[in-house]
């Protein structure tokens, strides 16, 4: 069986969030989704390239609060818990660089989120310092189900 990789309505039914890649070896996060409100992730893995060891936020200005959507991603589970295959702001060396998240969850699902390059941006100190907790949070409650 093949299986298709969710592109969330073309990343339109994504509308922000951050990823967090400082602990060597997990990325934690929050993305929020048309039809499912703010979901918390815990992914096995490293951002690639210049933003390995960083932490990206993001915000989609073409987002589209699809009543559909929680229809479409009924089977997405939340917490979303899996590993990551490629998250990079330069994924291709024939493409133009931009922001691209992709990952497998614990049931084998495929995602993929990819934005214009001006969407997302390395978090500047500050902007760091403000989701500290929250990622420390995510990590404490999810790292047990990743076995």
């Amino acid at each position: 069986m093949v299986s298709m990789a969710q592109k969330f309505g073309n990343s339109r039914w994504v509308k922000e969030g951050y990823l967090d890649n400082r602990v060597l070896g997990r990325v934690v996060g929050q993305i929020t989704f048309a039809g499912l409100e703010t979901v918390d992730f815990y992914l096995a893995g490293d951002f690639s390239g210049e933003i390995a060891g960083q932490v990206v936020g993001f915000h989609n200005p073409k987002f589209l609060d699809d009543p559909g959507a929680g229809e479409s991603l009924e089977d997405f589970a939340i917490p979303q818990v899996g590993k990551v295959s490629l998250i990079s702001f330069d994924p291709h060396p024939n493409l133009e660089p931009h922001p691209y998240f992709e990952w497998f969850s614990l049931d084998q699902q495929h995602y993929r989120i990819e934005l214009e390059p001006a969407d997302a941006w390395v978090m500047t100190d500050a902007q760091r310092d403000v989701v500290n907790e929250l990622s420390q949070r995510i990590h404490q409650e999810l790292a047990p189900l990743l076995g």
